[in-house]
């Protein structure tokens, strides 16, 4: 059981990736095209906007911040308002997709998926601990079971003179199955018959005056 903690609190202190526009914009696998909600139908001619107007502020449905704090809800319009491309509800569902994918990735030791999702200093965190693993001749046979909760804790928009940062600080609660074999495919530690409760903090950031729409998971804590 110590073991099995130990494997929770390393995987939560070296999770971190690079995503894609899967945050704050609409999932990848959606098959067809959906206009943007400032796109002109079809039938509409085009037009251009004038040097002088200001971007369109995002929107965000009052349903999706329904029983979050103020504190938290002023801090998504602050980010909405920077950011006329952010989705609330996008942003919440590729979080999700986005703890199972690296954590997946994680357990499988799968080094060049976690190279493309990591920042230079996670991904280091992560590799380190790949290559103990596996000098100690140990796998992992971990499963996430269900994630229970997905709610954001905080959220903010840093500005100065040269870049304004969304910050979003999403708490996880998950259960995991953890199982750790030796060499020899022997249980080590932890059972798939036994899933232990995960608390999770992740932080993701992005530059929204940077044309990249990609987020980077910054910070991890344990709730």
């Amino acid at each position: 059981m110590i073991l099995e903690i130990v494997i929770l609190a390393m995987i939560a202190a070296f999770l971190g990736l690079r995503l894609y526009s899967v945050l704050g914009r609409r999932a990848e696998h959606e098959e067809e095209s959906v206009p943007q909600r400032f796109d002109a139908g079809d039938d509409a001619p085009a037009q251009t906007p004038s040097a002088t107007q200001a971007p369109q502020a995002a929107q965000v449905r009052p349903a999706e911040l329904e029983g979050v704090m103020p504190a938290v809800e002023t801090g998504i319009r602050s980010i909405a308002s920077a950011d006329r491309n952010f989705d609330f509800s996008s942003f919440i569902e590729g979080a999700k997709g986005a703890y199972e994918m690296v954590l997946e990735a994680f357990w499988a030791g799968d080094k060049d998926t976690l190279r493309e999702l990591c920042d230079d200093d996670v991904y280091a965190g992560f590799e380190a601990a790949i290559d103990e693993r596996e000098a100690a001749g140990h796998t992992l046979q971990n499963k996430l079971i269900r994630i229970e909760e997905t709610r954001v804790h905080s959220a903010s928009l840093d500005t100065n003179k040269f870049s304004k940062v969304a910050r979003i600080a999403v708490l996880f609660v998950a259960d995991i199955a953890a199982v750790t074999r030796d060499s020899d495919g022997n249980v080590v530690a932890g059972s798939l018959d036994d899933a232990v409760e995960s608390r999770d903090i992740w932080t993701f950031s992005r530059d929204t005056s940077s044309r990249d729409p990609n987020w980077i998971l910054d910070e991890t804590d344990q709730a």
